[in-house]
């Protein structure tokens, strides 16, 4: 799963976040026939806004589409999801949702299960890096991305 393109492409936007002095995570919408629908990264400190988490920015990319483009779709992000983008998975009926990793956060995932979303965590080095790095060197912004 690691070389699928909706991993590879959630794993740019979760560089690119890092790029911009941002939190490094990142996401991308897959369609159930495999097409990327939006792609996206946490943008929080970016542009001052309280919700755009990645999730929501790959939902927000994806333009407005009816309900049955995102029923069956995969949800790729690096970290595990917290309360807001679990829910939003939810709420658009994504099949499943495939994270790089839940070492540095644990979010929604048995919420997601119970729910019946299938979910599968890689551990990705990276990813783990990636946050491992930013939580040490940034811890507030971090807090703040919680809401701790």
């Amino acid at each position: 799963m690691e070389s699928d393109p909706g991993f590879i492409a959630a794993l740019e936007e979760a560089r690119q976040g890092a790029a911009e002095g941002g939190v490094p995570i990142g996401a991308c919408l897959v369609s159930k026939d495999g097409k990327i629908l939006g792609r996206g990264h946490n943008m929080r400190h970016q542009k001052g806004s309280p919700t755009l988490h990645a999730e929501i920015s790959a939902l927000e990319n994806s333009g407005r589409l009816p309900a049955s483009a995102y029923a069956g779709a995969t949800m790729y992000t690096t970290l595990s999801p917290c309360d807001m983008c679990t829910g939003a998975c939810v709420l658009y009926k994504v099949k499943r949702v495939v994270i790089g990793e839940n070492v540095n956060f644990v979010g929604g995932e048995q919420y997601l299960q119970n729910r019946g979303i299938e979910v599968v965590v890689l551990q990705n080095r990276e990813c783990i890096e990636l946050m491992r790095k930013f939580i040490q060197e940034k811890p507030a912004l971090w807090n703040e991305d919680i809401a701790v």
